[in-house]
């Protein structure tokens, strides 16, 4: 929009950065050049009418769960490589319209169930930063590709931390919007398309806090093909300082595991938000029961993820109704809470990105605790404290260890997603 550079040429610059880079990292899997350099002249054409949109000639991928129309949508798995999606994803439609130029579409594990991301249709993406670790998963290669600098934007999704984990593991920032503020029609295996799940949410990954925003503001607002009724705007920040936050910082969680360095990343923010004049406290006295509410999300994340298995044992209605009230009072607990508070700082994960693991039973898998071995599962945990309760959640980067990123979430209130992102924000310029 400033004329700095045409849409053209920050298109071409991007798909250059990606044939010139992409071949070990693996990111972007799926091309759409030919159409993304029709989507760039026609961009340049109505910047050069004076037409101004949020995102117009924005270079970007998505993650490869999204439809894409005429492309195959098959999160990483071999039966659905046949199929062709009939018409892009709403939120790819909305990126589109607000100008925004697809250039393609980002690796993912096997029906997006890793921290990982590597399947058998398009091979392993690698971490940008040491091609021997993972980039996290599910949007592992939304991450990679953003942390690589082929695309500033990315669309990704979260049901286990997929969007905040590759984005720790990669250094780069990612919001897990408030549950159901994001419709994810067309997010999902070919041809399969139906209610949206339970937990499940989409949402941007971005090199600046401030693109996050931009993106959440494009893609927010209900399905029309569920209700006409407009949805409610984005409530503002709840600060604009720093000095103005009241947070609460949790660096131990008592299922998971957390490494030293992680921690200390965490107390560190804590330290500095005080210093800007926050009023800050330790977290522990203010949670609910964390193991309580850990246990419950298990049951439903798996009940959710097993749908259709051959080999899956679903609950019952009642217990999915039992699960569903000690969710509500969760959501009460968190509310309460943040009637007193503004934000909870917390890891995003319990270590950096850990070495590529293709054990295929993550009951066999453990991480790397300070020389001590944990459980790999466990750390559902982490990215569950927000997930549970339906929580927007920012993941930024927070530090280094061993030449690697630590990444911190920042959670904030239901439904004000503009506070961990604004928050995200100051602390990158402080």
């Amino acid at each position: 929009a400033a004329g700095r550079l045409t849409a053209v040429e920050a298109v071409e610059a991007a798909i250059a950065r990606i044939e010139a880079g992409d071949g070990p990292i693996n990111a972007v899997v799926v091309r759409d050049f030919d159409h993304a350099r029709e989507q760039a002249r026609a961009a340049a054409a109505a910047l050069a009418r004076g037409e101004r949109r949020p995102l117009l000639g924005v270079p970007m991928t998505v993650k490869e769960s999204f439809d894409l129309q005429g492309f195959p949508t098959t999160w990483g798995f071999e039966p659905f490589a046949a199929h062709r999606a009939a018409e892009d994803a709403l939120a790819v439609q909305r990126l589109k319209a607000a100008g925004a130029v697809v250039l393609g579409k980002t690796n993912v594990p096997v029906m997006l169930a890793d921290w990982q991301s590597h399947n058998p249709l398009y091979g392993r993406t690698n971490n940008p930063l040491d091609p021997a670790r993972s980039p996290g998963g599910s949007s592992g290669g939304a991450a990679a590709a953003v942390a690589a600098g082929f695309v500033p934007l990315e669309l990704g999704s979260d049901i286990g931390g997929s969007i905040r984990v590759p984005a720790a593991f990669c250094g780069v920032y990612g919001h897990k919007p408030t549950h159901g503020l994001l419709p994810s029609r067309g997010h999902a295996p070919g041809g399969l398309d139906g209610s949206e799940p339970p937990l499940a949410v989409i949402g941007p990954l971005a090199r600046h806090p401030t693109d996050l925003a931009v993106a959440l503001k494009v893609l927010a607002g209900p399905d029309p093909a569920l209700t006409r009724a407009p949805g409610a705007p984005l409530p503002p920040p709840r600060a604009a300082r720093l000095a103005d936050l009241r947070v609460l910082v949790l660096d131990e969680h008592p299922v998971a595991r957390t490494a030293r360095d992680v921690r200390a990343a965490v107390n560190v923010l804590g330290d500095r938000l005080s210093e800007a004049g926050a009023r800050v406290e330790r977290a522990a006295a203010h949670m609910p029961d964390l193991s309580a509410a850990h246990e419950t999300y298990i049951r439903m994340l798996n009940t959710v993820i097993t749908r259709g298995q051959p080999t899956a044992r679903p609950i019952s209605a009642h217990a999915w109704m039992e699960a569903l009230d000690e969710q509500t009072t969760v959501r009460r607990h968190w509310a309460d809470l943040f009637e007193r508070w503004d934000l909870l700082v917390a890891p995003t994960f319990g270590t950096v990105a850990f070495p590529h693991d293709d054990t295929p039973d993550w009951a066999a898998r453990t991480l790397d605790f300070d020389g001590e071995p944990g459980r790999y599962g466990d750390q559902l945990a982490w990215p569950g404290v927000a997930t549970f309760p339906g929580l927007p959640a920012t993941a930024l980067p927070a530090g280094m260890s061993g030449g690697l990123p630590i990444g911190v979430q920042l959670i904030g209130p239901a439904g004000e997603d503009l506070t961990p992102i604004r928050a995200a924000e100051l602390l990158g310029e402080y």
